[in-house]
């Protein structure tokens, strides 16, 4: 492990090296950028029906750690070949990806064609359903503190959607915005032998007109399942509206399970509140109720309250309490710090 933790290391370091390389002697129809955020942040963290509490200093926080090499080339015609390859990284131990059994390259890596038809990429993707519960949640992405993307996408809070918030072995084409409204579609090749059907699909779309927004992604997720599951359905749908003093976000999550009864339902409201020029007043709350065959409905409550402070555009602090209450246990409390900055 110790041996591969280094290969995984100097590779990492060689593609730094080569982004810089390139950056600086590049052709002009060629681009290639490094860029990532560095996250850590300290809390004493326990949910309900957990373990005990923990104090500990924690990598990500409001958003994980990450760094990325991506590029373009000029092809004619408004035409480009475009990659990216970009790595999640632990900042309390050095560690790569969200943890051992992360690849690589764990946020992205893929590569493709962009012009006036849109975009279209081949390999590890985001999904856009993460990216869609983001602009939902005034938490954004955080898989530490936001109560939509800890009951959708993190197994210990009983998360709704199977699946990871990166997928495999995807292909995916991304509109052009037209007055607002943009959108796309991944397909995730299930590479499972004499099964050409068993894939994974998302058709996702974001709209935005002033001060209002809106997401809906619909997926449906076969691979890699383990029976009586054969797949699952999933729908989010959800807006927002900035009033400048008050910002509003509310959504929808629904799961249907095929081959077993195990759905749920979740609903979260949300609202960031400016107090000054470069503070403001975070909070949220998702209700997530599941339904299985034969087992008591399993109800699961999370609210979170937090201030962020930036100092300059690209650092900011943040404190956040969170509150978390499921069917069959007591209510549990985690409160945390942290800081991030964007390079």
């Amino acid at each position: 492990m110790k041996k591969r933790h280094n290969k995984m290391m100097k590779l990492g370091v060689g593609f730094i090296a080569a982004g810089a390389a390139l950056t600086a002697f590049g052709q002009e129809t060629t681009q290639v950028q490094l860029y990532g955020l560095v996250g850590a942040y300290v809390a004493k963290s326990e949910r309900s029906g957990g373990p005990a509490a923990v104090t500990q200093l924690g990598h990500g926080g409001l958003t994980t750690s990450y760094w990325g090499v991506r590029g373009t080339e000029a092809l004619g015609s408004g035409y480009k070949a475009i990659f990216a390859l970009e790595s999640f990284f632990q900042t309390d131990t050095g560690g790569m990806g969200r943890n051992a059994t992360d690849p690589l390259f764990s946020r992205n890596a893929y590569v493709g064609f962009e012009g006036g038809f849109g975009k279209l990429t081949f390999g590890r993707q985001t999904n856009p359903t993460y990216v869609n519960m983001g602009t939902l949640s005034p938490f954004g992405v955080s898989v530490v503190f936001s109560p939509l993307v800890l009951q959708s996408f993190i197994g210990t809070y009983n998360g709704a959607l199977v699946g990871d918030t990166v997928w495999n072995n995807t292909i995916q084409y991304t509109m052009p915005r037209i007055a607002g409204l943009g959108g796309s579609v991944m397909y995730g090749l299930g590479e499972v032998a004499g099964g050409p059907g068993t894939a994974n699909i998302g058709l996702h779309a974001n709209y935005v007109n002033g001060n209002f927004g809106a997401a809906f992604s619909a997926q449906r997720f076969r691979t890699p399942v383990t029976a009586p599951l054969t797949q699952q359905d999933a729908y989010l749908l959800g807006a927002t509206y900035d009033f400048k003093v008050v910002k509003l976000y509310g959504s929808v999550v629904k799961t249907d399970a095929s081959g077993t009864t195990n759905d749920t339902r979740t609903y979260d409201v949300g609202v960031r509140i400016p107090v000054s020029k470069s503070g403001a007043l975070l909070a949220e709350w998702a209700h997530t109720k599941r339904t299985r065959a034969g087992v008591p409905d399993n109800e699961r409550h999370t609210g979170s309250v937090g201030y962020d402070y930036f100092l300059s555009k690209r650092t900011d602090v943040y404190a956040v309490y969170s509150r978390d209450r499921q069917t069959g246990f007591g209510s549990t409390g985690t409160i945390g710090m942290g800081v991030r900055h964007t390079f």
